[in-house]
């Protein structure tokens, strides 16, 4: 199947596929005179306070959002063309197909199960599409089951089939030798027996709990004396490998040495749970998996207590109510009944799927070591400006900020020869007297944090605020905060309310001028592992306006500064809002007044109608908007008499576009922002979020970066007035059009050979 086979339901906007580009017309509207944003005084206060209400919408029409839910599970849909697509490498194809899963997985433990319990409690409201709570649940349960369809076709009908064209096959038991079973009989009994679990359901054992995303058997027995069915569960060990990977004959012929050969360890199990049921006759067994809500509600209230409190959630976690069954589509209707009765879910609930269940286990695949089968290798570099000279082994990174604010764009600039190594070379500096740092996502052997406490113990003085609530990674960092807390690190948690999401790095330093601080704002996390995957922009500064601000910034996160004020820095939840307001509102005066007016936002996601509203003022006075989105997306472009003069475009590949940049003309001198902050509520009301103004330099080199990658020659997705995608990756003689990734690998190749010279 390729990419425009993808279906569409017609209960939602879904992508659509075109080989050609249309034509980008230019468009021009009078001003309407409408009236401008009344902007709050920007007093830098960190209170927490509610969504602001969007302002009256004159002349604006009403059906001017697109869904957010619907928008959500359109990018996920995106993520599986790109499975689809026979010009991705084929293991990466595979990839992609287990990022769709874990996406979806997501998507249904937070926001599908948070929409469930508010409609439960009754807080639940019409959203700004103007959907109805349950109208957009019914949407979500059809497009998802449409596009899980569509993720089996794929795998079944063509990245399976082109997996076993290269060697590398997914087989099932009976297909298999009789010396190959007897063989995994022998690890099953060494390896897998051991740790099985089988319960059964009868009087005297109740339904068992089923933990959510565990894939389970469900087993029909009878007694052969009593001739009485009787029904038992079998979990699949977590901890060992979903795929088991068959040895290579003693003798293999020529094919088998090169083929790669797996089994679903849920066959094996299947194939042999008469020894876990002696003396029962084994009738059937089917796969199945739940889904449950993982959304963690915490009482702040105390902070002193917040680190217990959300332990104590994170026991509850998994006990959450399900809000999705997935079944092998052979299962008896009668086991499915039970099912659905004990678990308590709804038809609407229940997804039918072929085996094998959660496509999460393809990530063994895509891991293979086959580098014809993958995008061509790449190896993040030193970025130019801090590479060592000739006559040094290693740059000095101070010396290199002090000479220049350093623009790092991520993975084409390497994390650990840049920010790693500055947090690095901080904590080993006999001249550095304090480092301050946020941490919301780390890696399992984060360098991060080691030299955090290298640096504690040398005798420095650390501060790390850590965000114990950051999603999914809750565990983690209560470890880190524990660790870092043990060797002598201050661990604070932010602000009572809000998430702490900025990404920031200060290094005071002791030098022959005075104290001098240095800077890093990034739009990615401080992960060396996803710093090679995801795609961030980060500055490096010792900008004395910058540390002004940083300071200011890390006193109101440890202490108490409520009227603290910024310069080059736009902080939420108090002027990230405001001050990008007042940026659009400008632009719509230098357009009002014949200078032209231009924004560019890339973002993962945009939902916020404040915001949006504005944008479409700015559209009808004749700005234009400019707008690269990878996820979520409440705004219909290209609306006669609303958004004609805004275009939204879309960039999947194999890095994942994560930075976040702000661009506005203002009448002839640029005006570009970086940071953490997304444009969506919880970002700019419930979140500390840092956006710092680059200088003019990183201004020119970051809006260059944009228009690239809005060009109608890179290969993107568009969306449409109608609220659907369609995907443009072909030019008009069929060829592939440019890839932006490809690109700026080389790009910031060149960049660095014509450093060197």
């Amino acid at each position: 199947m390729t990419t425009a086979e993808i279906p569409t339901t017609d209960v939602g906007p879904l992508a659509t596929d075109v080989s050609e580009f249309d034509p980008n017309g230019d468009t021009s509207i009078a001003a309407t005179g409408a009236s401008r944003v009344p902007l709050r005084a920007a007093n830098g206060r960190f209170i927490r306070e509610g969504v602001m209400a969007a302002p009256a919408a004159d002349g604006l029409i009403d059906d001017r959002f697109l869904d957010r839910e619907i928008s959500w599970l359109q990018f996920n849909e995106r993520v599986l063309h790109l499975a689809a697509d026979p010009d991705v490498p084929l293991l990466e194809r595979a990839r992609f197909l287990a990022i769709f899963t874990s996406n979806l997985d997501e998507f249904f433990m937070v926001r599908v199960a948070g929409l469930k319990r508010r409609i439960a409690t009754g807080i639940a409201v019409r959203s700004a599409s103007g959907l109805e709570p349950r109208e957009v649940l019914e949407k979500i349960s059809n497009v998802s089951a449409e596009l899980l369809g569509a993720q089996a076709r794929i795998f079944h009908d063509e990245v399976r089939p082109a997996l076993a064209d290269e060697g590398i096959t997914i087989v099932r038991w009976d297909q298999l030798s009789s010396a190959e079973q007897d063989a995994l009989g022998d690890y099953f009994l060494d390896q897998i027996f051991p740790v099985l679990t089988p319960l059964a359901v009868d009087p005297a054992h109740p339904f068992p709990y089923i933990s959510g995303l565990s894939l389970n058997l469900a087993v029909v027995l009878v007694n052969p004396k009593t001739g009485k069915e009787h029904f038992a569960r079998v979990k699949v060990p977590e901890m060992l490998p979903r795929l088991v990977k068959l040895e290579v004959a003693d003798e293999p012929t020529v094919d088998e040495l090169f083929a790669t050969r797996f089994v679903p360890i849920e066959d094996l199990i299947a194939a042999h749970l008469e020894q876990l049921f002696s003396g029962m006759e084994v009738v059937a067994s089917f796969t199945f998996r739940v889904t449950r809500n993982e959304d963690l509600e915490v009482e702040e209230d105390d902070a002193e207590n917040l680190l217990k409190a959300l332990e104590r959630e994170l026991t509850r976690r998994r006990f959450g109510p399900p809000v999705r069954l997935e079944v092998d589509d052979e299962m008896d209707d009668h086991v499915l009944d039970l099912l659905v009765r004990e678990l308590g879910v709804h038809s609407s609930e229940v997804y039918k799927l072929p085996e094998p269940l959660d496509l999460r286990a393809l990530n063994f695949v895509a891991d293979i070591d086959r580098s014809d089968l993958h995008y061509e290798r790449f190896v993040p570099r030193t970025n130019a400006d801090l590479a060592p000279t000739e006559s040094a082994k290693a740059r000095d990174l101070f010396a290199s900020i002090r000479k220049q604010d350093v623009l790092l764009h991520h993975p084409y600039d390497s994390f650990s020869t840049s920010v790693q190594a500055f947090i690095g070379q901080a904590a080993a500096d006999p001249h550095v007297l304090a480092i301050k740092q946020t941490l919301y996502r780390t890696s399992g052997d984060s360098p991060i944090i080691d030299a955090l406490i290298d640096a504690a113990e040398a005798g420095k003085q650390v501060l790390a605020v850590v965000e114990i609530k950051a999603r999914f990674d809750e565990e983690n960092n209560i470890s880190w905060a524990r660790k870092l807390e043990h060797a002598g690190v201050h661990v604070v948690y932010g602000i009572v309310g809000l998430k702490t999401h900025c990404k920031l790095s200060l290094v005071i330093r002791q030098e022959a001028e005075g104290l001098r601080r240095y800077c890093h704002i990034g739009t990615g996390n401080y992960n060396p592992k996803t710093a090679r995957l995801y795609e961030d922009l980060g500055l490096l500064t010792c900008d004395p306006v910058v540390g002004q601000d940083m300071t200011r910034l890390f006193n109101q996160l440890s202490g108490l500064a409520p009227r603290s004020r910024f310069k080059r820095l736009l902080v939420a939840p108090r002027t990230v809002r405001t001050g990008l307001l007042a940026r659009i509102d400008a632009e719509i005066e230098h357009a009002r007044s014949g200078a032209g007016g231009s924004i560019g936002l890339k973002v993962n996601s945009i939902v916020d109608e404040q915001l949006i509203d504005a944008l479409y003022r700015a559209s009808l006075a004749g700005v234009k908007v400019d707008v690269w989105v990878r996820g979520i997306c409440a705004i219909r472009p290209g609306v006669p008499g609303l958004s004609e003069n805004i275009r939204v475009h879309s960039v999947l590949g194999r890095f994942l576009e994560h930075s976040r940049v702000f661009t506005f003309g203002a009448g002839g001198n640029p005006v570009v922002y970086i940071g953490s902050a997304d444009l969506m509520h919880r970002n700019l009301d419930r979140r500390v979020e840092a956006l710092v103004e680059l200088s003019p330099a990183h201004t020119q080199e970051v809006r260059a970066l944009f228009e690239r990658g809005m060009s109608d020659t890179i290969a993107h997705w568009a969306l449409g007035p109608d609220g659907r995608w369609v995907r443009r990756h072909r030019k008009p003689d069929g060829t592939p059009a440019d890839d932006l990734q490809a690109y700026l690998i080389e790009y910031y190749a060149k960049k660095r050979r014509k450093a060197r010279r």
